[in-house]
């Protein structure tokens, strides 16, 4: 028993000094793994920044404005911030906070959304040098290589996860389809393969770095499907590289479409020629569908499965336009070559502008547009939504969705440019509506219209023939009424409110008074439906006539003598103004807003009518049943005058616009940050 416990105490001390070495080995790589994730959030954080995007988007013939957030991160001291297409490439308006909490706004420089990467810049006038990131090689990463996402999650401040590289090859499965990750009609995952993480990313994350344990840019974070995605950042760096010196990437197109071989082929290289495009490079120069292509420019090619489809297709937009390239194929058993020289490869969509004298969204047409519609030329304006009761919704027929403007009265419309021409020259001088004679290809056919355009600023409202007037609120004296205040069977109405400076106010009505009769004819209002019977005999009267009011007050009958006024104008009456730039409409003050708000007499100003949604003016939260009374420190006194206001800032485009508000009790400010491109 003695040796056995010596024993047992022998082996109890190895395990324990096993264990207690184990353990300090283990708190030691974990305290060089903490070192070195600190070092990393260290070196990454100074260059982070969150960004505020206002955004445009077209819908109804408007250019819709959007607010969101994204992430990205500095990668030159001169303040070129990457980050993603869907972040930043339709913006108007850019504002990144930095680490510091300083707010700096920003310039798009640059965007490709076929890879989702934008560049923007940091306004630098003092020349400030900023700190910034460098790119590692993501080439390098393999699958359990521990990773860092940096960004701003849901527009928070700057935090970081972490996790490891779960798939260097990632890319949307078959599975998936018909869904593809496009933008502007582009499809990112055709160039770009992810790479795959488990760091928790959120909406807002987009653009954000994704850094390995040495604080390098290895990914530009992008999606999420469960598992998150990041752009390499070997491509990433490449088309960030490209934007900043030249502000867009150019692309070789040969105009033939590919897929991995088929099972059934007996071969292991080359690529699926599935389509040629008619009439591209391709086409000309004789590819054919089912071609297999085994080499292209020198690079053997081997395409098996779609995960190898994207580096593929980076060689192919990566060649030199106009110069001939060498593409072997397998046709028939036979090595073929054949000499393909590529043209620019042009976006599928491009910009998106609005045309607010037709009340619509255009865009140029490109050529795979173009090819797709079936037609031969690029000729035309592409209309790609339309504001009802707008000028060219109203047109009989209609100009719709997808219509094509080719011509202007006599003038030939081939892009954007040439139908702002025209359109300026024809409402130039012009303060009327203009009808204007438009041809526009829908499809096959070719249709005429006449289309209304113009400038537009107060609106005229039809104006209801003015009336006598009393000038007070009233109830009927019902039944139950008149027996409760001792005057059973009485018939009449009771003033409940008498109006400032109105007729009945100066002839000393008072509230409480019970009116019985107009010049002895006596007033037959017993019933809440009679409440009309006293307005109605008052407007058989001419304005400006005197009449004999009886009434009751406190049980004792008076006659009092009115000269009866002129009815107030109703709110739909009011004279209204249109603001295009901004996209609000206002009215002057109605009678009844005076006494819905209790506005004195002498309260100025316009009241908001309507804000469009994604306007300017909603983007300042300036809300319907606001009353504006200055616009930067200018008085309103009403519409005639906010007009004169609004062109006046108009002319000189000011970077904001200041407007005091009244709403309900509150006063306060709204500022609007318009772009005037």
């Amino acid at each position: 028993m003695k040796y056995k416990s010596m024993l047992y105490v022998t082996i109890l001390s190895i395990f324990l000094s096993l264990s207690i070495s184990h353990g300090q080995a283990l708190s030691e790589d974990a305290g060089d793994i903490q070192q070195a994730v600190d070092n990393a959030i260290a070196r990454v954080k100074p260059s982070l920044v969150r960004i505020h995007v206002v955004s445009v988007w077209d819908n109804q013939g408007r250019e819709v404005k959007q607010e969101s957030s994204g992430s990205g991160v500095i990668i030159t001291t001169e303040g070129h911030v990457v980050t993603n297409h869907h972040v930043a490439g339709r913006a108007k308006r850019l504002v990144c906070t930095l680490s510091s909490k300083k707010e700096v706004e920003a310039d798009l420089i640059g965007t490709d959304p076929l890879s989702d990467i934008s560049i923007i810049k940091l306004r630098n006038p003092n020349k400030k040098k900023y700190p910034f990131v460098e790119f590692g090689n993501s080439d390098n990463l393999e699958v359990g290589d521990q990773i860092l996402a940096m960004g701003s999650p849901l527009a928070l401040s700057q935090s970081v996860t972490m996790g490891i590289v779960s798939n260097t090859e990632m890319v949307i499965p078959d599975v998936f389809m018909p869904f593809k990750f496009t933008l502007e009609g582009e499809d990112v995952g055709s160039v770009v393969r992810w790479i795959g993480h488990d760091a928790a990313i959120y909406p807002g994350n987009s653009g954000g770095p994704l850094v390995n344990l040495k604080g390098k840019i290895i990914g530009i974070n992008e999606i999420s499907f469960g598992i998150a995605g990041a752009i390499p950042g070997n491509l990433a760096k490449r088309i960030a590289l490209e934007l900043i010196n030249q502000g867009g990437i150019i692309r070789s197109w040969f105009g033939f479409e590919v897929q991995p071989l088929l099972k059934s082929y007996h071969g292991k290289t080359g690529v699926l020629v599935s389509g040629v495009i008619q009439g591209s490079p391709a086409d000309k120069a004789g590819l054919l569908p089912g071609d297999i292509i085994v080499k292209l420019a020198g690079y053997d090619v081997t395409v098996q499965f779609n995960e190898e489809l994207p580096l593929f297709n980076q060689v192919v937009n990566e060649r030199t336009i106009g110069q001939k390239v060498q593409i072997v194929i397998m046709r028939d058993n036979q090595e073929i070559s054949l000499y393909v020289a590529p043209q620019e490869r042009e976006y599928l969509r491009p910009k998106t502008v609005e045309l607010k004298q037709w009340g619509i969204t255009v865009r140029n047409i490109s050529l795979l547009a173009a090819k797709e519609m079936k037609r031969d030329n690029q000729d035309g304006v592409l209309v790609t939504s339309v504001r009802p009761g707008g000028p060219c919704g109203e047109a009989k027929p209609a100009i719709i969705y997808n219509d094509i403007i080719v011509s202007i009265g006599n003038s030939v419309v081939k892009n954007i440019e040439d139908l702002k021409d025209v359109t300026k020259v024809l409402t130039k001088d012009e303060d009327e509506l203009l009808p204007v004679l438009v041809t526009f290809e829908r499809g096959e056919s070719q249709y005429l219209t006449v289309a209304k355009i113009g400038k537009k600023g107060q609106i005229e409202q039809g104006k209801e023939m003015q009336k006598a007037w009393l000038g007070i609120g009233i109830q009927v004296l019902t039944k139950d009424v008149a027996g409760k205040l001792g005057m059973k069977g009485q018939k009449g109405v009771r003033a409940v409110q008498v109006f400032e400076d109105s007729p009945a106010q100066k002839a000393g009505i008072k509230v409480g008074d019970i009116i019985i009769a107009i010049d002895d004819k006596p007033v037959e209002a017993s019933e809440q439906s009679d409440i009309e019977i006293l307005p109605a005999m008052i407007r058989r009267y001419a304005i400006g006539s005197t009449v004999k009011i009886t009434l009751l007050r406190n049980n004792k009958q008076l006659e009092l003598s009115v000269k009866l006024g002129t009815s107030p104008r109703l709110a739909r009456e009011m004279k209204k103004y249109r603001d295009d730039n901004f996209e609000f409409t206002v009215r002057d003050i109605a009678f009844g807003d005076r006494v819905s708000q209790m506005w004195k007499q002498e309260q100025t100003g316009v009241l908001v009518e309507m804000v469009s949604n994604g306007s300017w003016a909603g983007l300042a939260n300036l809300l319907t049943g606001d009353l504006i009374t200055g616009v930067d420190n200018n008085k309103v006194e009403n519409v005639v005058a906010f007009e004169e206001i609004m062109e006046d800032i108009a002319k000189k485009t000011p970077k904001n616009v200041v407007m005091k508000v009244v709403r309900g009790i509150h006063t306060f400010f709204v500022e609007m940050e318009p772009d005037w491109e």
